[in-house]
């Protein structure tokens, strides 16, 4: 598990064209497990049909995806984590052979909050939240996780 952060603020104003301070990876959290991709091929399925066509040298052919779940939780500084996303890696457009390039923005900019079960809001993180994701592999009885990987975003000084 990787999480690359993004300073959406930052990033909106740099990325047209790509500018040098790099919003898009502020901050980098990395979970305590590597999995080798040996260990995943009892888990190889297709992912989504690319409808666009992609260059040659992104083409691929048979199953190139993984059936990997996958979760994202955000824990307010002393309060319960609550998960905001569950999804699966096969739904990825873009797969591993492809430069693995898919962003969710699940708040469209801030125009759709998520809410907590205590009802408090998030459009974007705040100070102190941590975000906790997971990722494992089920199948057959077999199972291979990924740990997990947490990050808290720390106030400015």
């Amino acid at each position: 598990m990787f999480n690359d952060w993004s300073a959406r603020d930052i990033q909106a104003w740099e990325y047209q064209p790509l500018g040098p301070f790099l919003g898009k990876n502020f901050a980098s959290s990395v979970s305590p497990w590597v999995v080798p991709l040996d260990a995943l091929e009892p888990f190889r399925t297709a992912g989504p049909l690319q409808e666009s066509p992609v260059l040659p040298y992104l083409q691929c052919h048979g199953p190139h995806s993984f059936d990997i779940q996958l979760e994202v939780a955000i824990q307010p500084e002393n309060a319960a984590e609550q998960t905001v996303c569950r999804s699966n890696f096969k739904h990825l457009y873009w797969n591993i052979a492809q430069q693995l390039a898919h962003q969710l923005e699940l708040t469209e900019g801030g125009r759709k909050p998520i809410v907590f079960a205590d009802g408090t809001e998030r459009k974007f993180l705040e100070d102190n939240d941590t975000v906790i994701m997971r990722g494992f592999c089920e199948k057959n009885g077999l199972r291979i996780g990924f740990g997990e990987v947490r990050g808290k975003v720390l106030p400015a000084l």
